[in-house]
């Protein structure tokens, strides 16, 4: 197989395929997108890290979700903005496993990202006189690097599984960045190892943390009802809301496209799925955790009044 191995110098991905004053609109309407999650990710960002009130474990999460949410949308948008003003849309190969690489880790670790900070809210809520303790920064540093260095060893895994394959032409992909699904497409090879290594990762970081969060929020859930102020009921569930949309948006949209029978959701349908993650969730995060988080808008009001001359 070896020896009949060919070697792809670059791929042309499609895109979305549509009428050409309908990529010019896509094109100005996802700049805008793209630009807000720089903005709103890299707001949070900056507060975190300059504000000392915001110097703990929750926040040192949501300074991890916000670097990936630039991360993951850095490494899509661009060459999806530069393809729909562009005819000739190929990437090279290098690239595009790279492309791949870094999709696989990122997506991978906001996955184990939000069921830590899922259990970080259950320790808060259900444990609040042991949470300085529960969640240490020895124990948060601990988990950070734990996440990041597992995701990116399981990316490689992958990217190991699909050098091995021999590809065939036509090197083209139905898709506006190289997903792991239709770079697979372009193999002349049996690729069912590699489809089953892509369900276990599913399984092990969208199914299994999706669990350990419905499982936090149940808990967290029952120890709300039994608060018997109004007031510290509606700041609870607040916090737990933010969470949970975001959870919502993003495991949805992958559970569906990666576990779902291959019927279910055509290419044109992954797509749209695809934007969910790539795009619309980064956007969104900034968006939900700061306009429902109080602490947020307060070190943005305390950096606009110390930017303010005196």
């Amino acid at each position: 197989m070896g020896g009949n191995q060919t070697w792809i110098s670059e791929i042309t991905l499609l895109g979305f395929q549509v009428e050409p004053a309908l990529e010019y609109s896509l094109f100005g309407l996802f700049s805008l997108f793209y630009v807000f999650t720089l903005l709103g990710n890299g707001t949070i960002l900056g507060l975190i890290c300059l504000d000392p009130r915001l110097h703990t474990p929750m926040y040192f999460f949501l300074s991890h979700l916000a670097f990936i949410d630039i991360s993951y949308a850095s490494n899509n948008v661009p060459k999806m903005l530069a393809n729909l003003l562009s005819k000739k849309r190929t990437i090279l190969f290098i690239p595009c496993i790279t492309q791949v690489f870094l999709y696989l880790a990122l997506a991978a670790t906001e996955c184990l990202i939000l069921m830590v900070m899922s259990y970080d809210r259950y320790v808060a809520i259900c444990h609040p006189l042991h949470y300085t303790v529960i969640m240490s920064w020895q124990v948060c540093i601990t988990l950070a690097i734990t996440t990041w260095a597992l995701n990116f060893l399981l990316a490689l895994v992958h990217v190991v599984l699909i050098l091995r394959l021999p590809f065939c032409g036509p090197h083209k992909i139905n898709h506006f960045f190289c997903e792991i699904l239709s770079v697979l497409r372009l193999a002349c090879a049996d690729t069912r190892l590699n489809q089953v290594v892509i369900f276990a990762t599913c399984v092990f970081v969208l199914v299994g943390p999706l669990c350990l969060v419905l499982v936090s929020y149940i808990c967290i859930l029952l120890a709300i009802l039994r608060i018997q102020s109004g007031e510290g009921r509606r700041k609870a569930f607040s916090t737990c809301f933010s969470h949970l949309c975001v959870v919502g948006l993003f495991f949805g949209s992958a559970i569906v496209m990666y576990m779902a029978p291959k019927s279910h959701h055509p290419e044109e349908q992954q797509k749209v799925l695809s934007l969910f993650y790539s795009l619309f969730n980064p956007m969104l995060n900034p968006l939900i955790y700061s306009l429902r988080n109080t602490e947020v808008k307060g070190a943005l009001w305390r950096a606009l009044c110390k930017e303010r001359p005196m």
